[in-house]
C-alpha cells in the first residue's frame, strides 16, 4: 500500500461502487469482501487502520464461552464456524490456544465439561482439539503457577488467539490484491447528497489538508463507536443506538504464567469472564466490561479497573502479579447494540446490526473480530439488495489472508526485550502506509502495548529510522517523540 499512487487513484477515479468509512475490523472486511466480488471500493480511515477498537481486543479468535450461559447458540456457532476460517486462511497470524479452566468443586467440574462439551458439539468438525476433564496434577503440570489449594482439577479447552492490527492490516494488504483503494488519515468531512439520496461523500487529507468530493453508489459507516457521529451528519439521531463499553487489559511477565496455555476464569463474583493468556512473550490479564457515557479515541485505563483485574487473579496465582510488575495497560471501547431493557453491558448481544437510512446510508453496529468476516458478507449483500448494483455472490470465505512481513523476517532487533528491526520498520513505511511514529509502535509492532518503559527507551532509534525514510528533519523527529510520549500516558497507571 503506496500512499501516493492512491491518491493518484483516487484523483482520477470518478465514481466507486462502494464507499467505506471506517478502517476498523468491519471496514477492512466489508472492503476485502466487496473488492474480491468484483467491485470497485474506497475506504477512508480517519487516523491510522485499526486505530481505535480493532487494535485493543483480548487477542482471541473464539466462539465466546460465556454466550453459552445465556444460550445465544446462534452467535457461538456463527463464530465457531470463523474461527476455522481465520484459522485456515490465515494461519500466519492466528494459532491454536489451550486453556484450562481450574475448579474447586467436584460440581463446578461437571457443569463446565457440560458447557464446554456443548461448545465442542456446536463447533462440528473443528481442527481444534475437543474439551477434556484434567485431574488437579495435569492442572499443576500445565499451569506451574496455579494456587492448588482446594483445586479438585480443571476443563481443558483450545480456541483460537491473533495479534488483531496485524490482521487487519493483511486483510488491508488482501483488499488492495483484488482493487480497492484504501487510505488513512482522510476524515470524512460531510455526505453528499441528490435529491436527498446520498451519492458520496467529501473527505479531507489530514496530512497535507486537501479536500476531495468522492462519488459512490453504496456508502456503508463502519466507524464502530463513532458510529452515530457518521449518522448524525446524515439526519438527526430519536435515540442513542450503541452502548459503548469499555474493557481494559493488564500486560505482565510471562513468569506469572509460565505456560504456553492460558487461564480462564468463567464466572466471576459480579459475572464477568477473565483471562490470562501468554501472548508475544507476556501474559495478558483481562478483561473488564464497563458502561462508559460516550466513546473516545484514546480510552485510558482507570484504576479501579486495574485493581479489579489484579484482585480476581490474586487467589489463583502463587507468584501474586502487583501493579509494579505491569509492563503495559490498554482499554478498547466495544460498540455494542444498545438494548434499554439491559442496564449492564456484560448483558447485552455481541450480534450485528444493520440499518439503512432514508437517504441511503448503511450503518453496522456491533460486532466482534471472530465473525467479522461474516458480518462484512452480511453487510455487503444488504447493500447490493438495497442499490442498483448487479448482485455477485461472496467468495470470502475462501481468500487467503496476505502475510505482510513474510519477507521482511530478520536477524538484529533494536530491542533486546521486544522484536522489532530496521528491515519492518521500512517496510512498514513503504508498503503498509505508517506515517507517524505512534503507527509503528502501536499498530505495526505492538511495541507499547507490551513494554511501555522499552518502548519510550527505543524511540527514538525508531523515529531517526522513518525520519531518514521519510526524507524529514530534526523538528519532524522532535514533534514525532513529543506525541508519542503523550500517548505512552495512555498505557501506565
Amino acid at each position: 500500500m503506496n500512499r501516493q499512487e492512491k491518491l493518484k487513484i483516487l484523483k482520477s477515479k470518478k465514481v466507486f461502487d462502494f464507499i467505506v468509512i471506517g478502517g476498523g475490523a468491519t471496514g477492512l472486511g466489508c472492503a476485502l469482501d466487496a473488492s474480491k466480488r468484483g467491485y470497485s471500493v474506497a475506504l477512508f480511515e480517519k487516523f491510522d487502520f485499526c486505530n481505535a477498537t480493532s487494535s485493543r481486543s483480548t487477542k482471541l479468535i473464539h466462539g465466546g464461552v460465556r454466550y453459552l450461559e445465556k444460550f445465544n447458540f446462534k452467535l457461538v456457532y456463527e463464530a465457531l464456524k470463523e474461527r476455522d476460517f481465520l484459522i485456515k486462511n490465515a494461519p500466519h497470524v492466528v494459532n491454536k490456544i489451550g486453556f484450562i479452566i481450574p475448579v474447586y468443586s467436584y460440581l463446578q467440574k461437571v457443569y463446565y465439561w457440560i458447557g464446554l462439551k456443548i461448545y465442542d458439539l456446536i463447533s462440528g468438525n473443528s481442527s481444534f482439539p475437543k474439551s477434556k476433564i484434567i485431574n488437579s496434577k495435569k492442572v499443576k503440570q500445565l499451569l506451574p503457577n496455579i494456587n492448588s489449594k482446594k483445586l479438585v482439577g480443571g476443563i481443558s479447552y483450545f480456541d483460537g488467539q491473533f495479534d488483531d492490527s496485524r490482521l487487519g492490516i493483511d486483510v488491508a494488504l488482501t483488499s488492495e490484491k483484488y482493487g480497492a483503494l484504501l487510505l488513512n488519515y482522510f476524515s470524512v468531512q460531510r455526505l453528499i447528497k441528490n435529491d436527498g439520496k446520498i451519492s458520496g461523500v467529501n473527505v479531507i487529507d489530514n496530512i497535507d489538508n486537501k479536500s476531495y468530493d468522492v462519488r459512490s453508489k453504496v456508502v456503508i459507516n463502519c466507524t464502530g463507536v463513532f458510529s452515530e457521529s457518521v449518522i448524525k451528519m446524515d439526519k438527526n439521531m430519536i435515540r442513542p443506538i450503541i452502548k459503548p463499553s469499555q474493557g481494559t487489559h493488564v500486560i505482565i511477565d510471562k513468569k506469572f504464567l509460565n505456560s504456553s496455555y492460558g487461564l480462564l476464569i468463567p464466572k466471576t463474583s459480579d459475572g464477568r469472564v477473565l483471562f490470562a493468556i501468554p501472548w508475544k512473550n507476556h501474559v495478558i490479564l483481562g478483561t473488564t466490561d464497563n458502561t462508559v457515557d460516550s466513546p473516545t479515541f484514546f480510552p485510558r485505563p482507570t484504576i479501579k479497573e486495574i485493581d479489579y483485574i489484579l484482585n480476581h487473579f490474586k487467589g489463583l496465582f502463587n507468584q501474586i502479579p502487583e501493579k509494579k510488575d505491569i509492563k503495559s495497560v490498554f482499554s478498547g471501547i466495544r460498540p455494542l447494540v444498545s438494548d434499554l431493557s439491559k442496564k449492564k453491558s456484560k448483558d447485552l448481544s455481541r450480534m450485528h446490526k444493520i440499518i439503512r437510512s432514508e437517504s441511503g446510508l448503511i450503518s453496522v453496529i456491533g460486532g466482534k473480530w471472530t465473525t467479522f468476516r461474516k458480518i462484512s458478507e452480511d453487510v455487503i449483500n444488504y447493500s447490493l439488495k438495497q442499490s442498483g448494483l448487479k448482485f455477485h455472490k461472496s467468495s470470502s470465505i475462501n481468500i487467503k489472508i496476505i502475510d505482510g512481513l513474510k519477507h521482511t523476517k530478520s536477524k538484529g532487533s533494536l530491542s533486546e526485550k521486544i522484536n522489532i528491526t530496521v528491515p519492518q520498520i521500512i517496510h512498514f513505511i513503504r508498503n503498509e502506509m505508517a506515517i507517524n511514529l505512534d503507527d509503528i509502535m502501536l499498530r505495526r509492532s505492538r511495541c507499547l502495548f507490551l513494554d511501555v518503559e522499552e518502548s519510550v527507551k527505543i524511540a527514538p532509534k525508531i523515529v531517526k529510522i522513518m525520519s531518514k525514510e521519510l526524507f524529514k528533519d530534526k523538528l519532524w523527529e522532535e514533534k514525532q517523540l513529543k506525541s508519542f510520549f503523550k500517548t505512552t500516558k495512555l498505557f501506565k497507571i
